[in-house]
């Protein structure tokens, strides 16, 4: 492992693309849209709010880097709500901007980490801290979306189901 925060984070972010790939030419549309439980996110849900952000945080990481303030994000209001493509589709639009935003993120140096500029919502923020951000931003929502895939299988799993307690959202 790296100490080098830059290259920690593109790797980070290089492994969600072929996740999402495995996910949506494997699973069925079925239990790519299912809800793990009312209100909450299915996985295609994540997976369009992954493609919004991936407009967003190039964008953010070139304003850090001009000290240009940074305008929150609201995905309730401002995000994609549903999308006729096929769900591959998706997976291969994402993998498109994510190589592009990798591209990007290659401009950085260390030198760039501490810069700052003002959030509309956070105040002030580092280039350094929305990598990060970032990198933690996209595995959690690849995670929340394995999530929602998982609920069917925890309910149909019996006598074993209580071994998924942390992860049943009926509990």
């Amino acid at each position: 492992m790296t100490n080098n925060p830059i290259a920690m984070v593109k790797a980070a972010l290089s492994t969600t693309p072929a996740r999402w790939l495995s996910l949506t030419e494997t699973l069925s549309i079925d239990l790519l849209t299912r809800p793990p439980a009312p209100g909450e996110w299915s996985a295609i849900e994540c997976l369009y709010h992954l493609l919004d952000t991936e407009t967003i945080f190039p964008v953010r990481l070139r304003a850090l880097l001009t000290g240009q303030p940074i305008v929150a994000f609201d995905p309730d209001t401002e995000g994609t709500k549903n999308s006729d493509r096929d769900p591959v589709q998706l997976a291969h639009k994402f993998a498109d901007m994510r190589r592009a935003s990798l591209e990007v993120i290659d401009l950085v140096t260390t030198q760039d980490l501490p810069r700052t500029s003002e959030h509309s919502e956070l105040g002030t923020v580092t280039l350094g801290e929305l990598l990060h951000e970032w990198a933690a931003h996209d595995l959690t929502h690849t995670v929340q979306a394995e999530h929602a895939l998982m609920q069917p299988f925890i309910v149909g799993s019996g006598p074993w189901r209580p071994y998924f307690k942390d992860h049943d959202v009926a509990v």
